[in-house]
């Protein structure tokens, strides 16, 4: 029997866009939602124009023709795109900022490149290439200016000010305009994020949920889905989300040893099967998270079959 769903989180039938056509969700803000519906992506990658006169896109997101002819005839007479921001280098996130780039002349502004931002802790387990991961890495991207923490980019009629927020991916990057951020893929209504080491590094997913958490937002725009317009308690859920999770997995180690997909097949009952290999690389990174904190020890190296045991 599947669980109610928490209030904070969009219902999946309420968010239904009809992909290519721009949406006016703010005074500045436009949504296109590209053709690329998955039970990763949900509806598809929300590509944002941001401004009224020179247009900051965010996320131009997977390379698809059709996607990229929306995101040009959305603009009116008058219009051009100046900047072109990128939060994250995955697939459905990055790829069409470059022929975008070519056809517009903007720049690409991002953190770094596909492998930039990861913790010293997440390098040495991509450097012993025993972690897994990859998923749907954009492994050629590279900005043509990389923005650092707190750097402000401005045009005609908006700011937008570059937090980084790394957890889901290194290098990602959320996006302050005003009273609305612009929250990528760490922050969704329909879904928790995917968390998959050496890309994705829950240590940091909680820390930077915890700064958003400190920071004056009225209503996010992330990544896929509809805008979370109680960013607060999205965000307490999420923590507390991910505490239960830990919680589970000590609670399954009590038992004896076990690989993080014994443990996720144990936890995550009521997941579509589709989901199940995200969900064991959650786990994955739940069990990293908890050797570093000395609460669990692997059995020998640290690999994505390793068996855990508990430790306290």
């Amino acid at each position: 029997m599947q669980k109610p769903m928490p209030p904070q989180m969009q219902a999946p039938d309420d968010f239904d866009p009809r992909p290519g056509v721009a949406e006016a969700l703010s005074p500045l803000v436009r949504r296109i939602v590209a053709p690329n519906p998955s039970p990763m992506t949900y509806r598809g990658t929300n590509t944002y124009l941001v401004g009224q006169s020179e247009i900051a896109v965010i996320d131009p997101g997977p390379r698809d023709d059709a996607h990229m002819a929306a995101i040009l005839a959305a603009l009116a007479p008058g219009q051009r795109i100046s900047h072109i921001f990128v939060t994250h280098a995955h697939l459905d996130h990055s790829p069409l900022a470059r022929p975008l780039s070519q056809a517009t002349g903007a720049p690409v502004l991002a953190y770094g490149d596909a492998f930039a931002g990861r913790s010293t802790a997440m390098q040495t387990l991509a450097a012993a290439g025993e972690i897994g991961g990859g998923e749907g890495v954009d492994a050629a991207f590279v900005p043509d200016i990389e923005l650092a923490e707190g750097e402000q980019v401005s045009g005609p009629d908006w700011t937008l000010e570059a937090l980084w927020t790394p957890g889901h991916y290194g290098n990602h990057l959320s996006f302050q305009l005003g009273e609305e951020l612009f929250s990528g893929d760490l922050v969704m209504g329909w879904a928790s994020s995917l968390v998959s080491p050496p890309d994705g590094d829950l240590t940091d997913f909680m820390a930077s949920c915890e700064r958003l958490a400190a920071r004056p937002a009225r209503r996010f725009h992330p990544g896929h889905g509809a805008p979370v317009d109680a960013p607060a308690e999205r965000l307490a859920f999420l923590l507390s989300h991910r505490r239960a999770r830990e919680g589970a997995i000590l609670d399954a180690l009590a038992a004896g040893p076990a690989t993080a997909a014994a443990l996720a097949a144990r936890i995550y009952t009521d997941t579509d099967p589709r989901l199940l290999p995200a969900a064991t690389r959650n786990v994955l990174a739940h069990l990293i998270d908890l050797t570093g904190r000395s609460r669990v020890v692997p059995a020998g190296d640290l690999r994505a079959d390793s068996a855990f045991t508990r430790t306290s």
